[in-house]
């Protein structure tokens, strides 16, 4: 993560160089989703060491909403000075635009800096609920259509898309309730308002170890690093199946 905050400094100055020094103030990271979350998480982390890197304060801003669209457009309209940059997800990036009309247009109005992250996601399940693995959950959403809800971190946004797939694979009918970003989804999740979340390890983790999640599956092709016991949805009676989650720096 220190290399790729090192990097992400470098390109960022690489679009302001033609100001000279920079940076000469602090540098705002947009995240389009509440505090929390997995991309606010990884926007602090490489905000802290690409601030110790470029010698100047990098700050994170959650402007939420929309799938995470708020935050893009917000950049796509700020001055292309280097200042403003957006960790962006693929739902607000290449999802959104095909599904509503957003305000911009992710090709013409942004200009790419760098991949972040790319990983899977995890399906967890309420501890209180009679479900141990995928091949479970599938039974109970066949015997309760439209009652089981999953959570997601936004419309469009990778959980959404996972739990989407699922549900034509499966050919079971579990219903979507999403959330500000992965950090108010997880409050709704713990607080018992779901009783299944498409989350990402970074965000689940410590409530998995806490015994308050019960991980069933991830949507990657392979299974986690971050969770090697967990067995993919694809192994799980659904090949084929993947649904990859990924976050990206553009600036305006």
């Amino acid at each position: 993560m220190r290399f790729f905050s090192t990097c992400c400094g470098v390109l960022f100055a690489a679009t302001a160089s033609a100001q000279g020094s920079f940076p000469s103030k602090p540098v705002t990271m947009v995240v389009g989703f509440e505090p929390g979350g997995g991309t606010d998480t990884v926007a602090r982390i490489v905000a802290k060491t690409m601030g110790e890197n470029l010698g100047q304060q990098v700050v994170v801003e959650n402007r939420a909403g929309a799938g995470g669209n708020i935050a893009v457009d917000y950049v796509a309209k700020s001055t292309p000075d280097g200042y403003t940059v957006v960790l962006a997800n693929v739902g607000a990036l290449a999802v959104n635009p095909h599904l509503i009309k957003v305000p911009y247009d992710p090709l013409r109005d942004l200009t790419s800096l760098t991949m972040a992250v790319v990983f899977a996601n995890v399906l967890v399940v309420q501890p209180s609920l009679a479900v141990s693995s995928l091949a479970e959950y599938v039974k109970l959403a066949r015997e309760k259509p439209a009652t089981v809800t999953y959570a997601s971190s936004g419309i469009g946004g990778a959980g959404h898309l996972a739990g989407e797939l699922l549900k034509m694979m499966a050919r079971i009918d579990i219903v979507h309730v999403p959330y500000k970003g992965g950090g108010p989804a997880m409050q709704g999740f713990l607080g018992g308002q779901v009783e299944s979340f498409f989350a990402t390890p970074l965000s689940s983790i410590a409530q998995i170890k806490a015994g308050k999640a019960r991980p069933i599956a991830t949507t990657g092709s392979k299974r986690a690093a971050l969770m090697p016991d967990v067995p993919t949805i694809a192994e799980s009676g659904y090949p084929g199946y993947e649904a990859l989650n990924w976050y990206a720096y553009l600036g305006p």
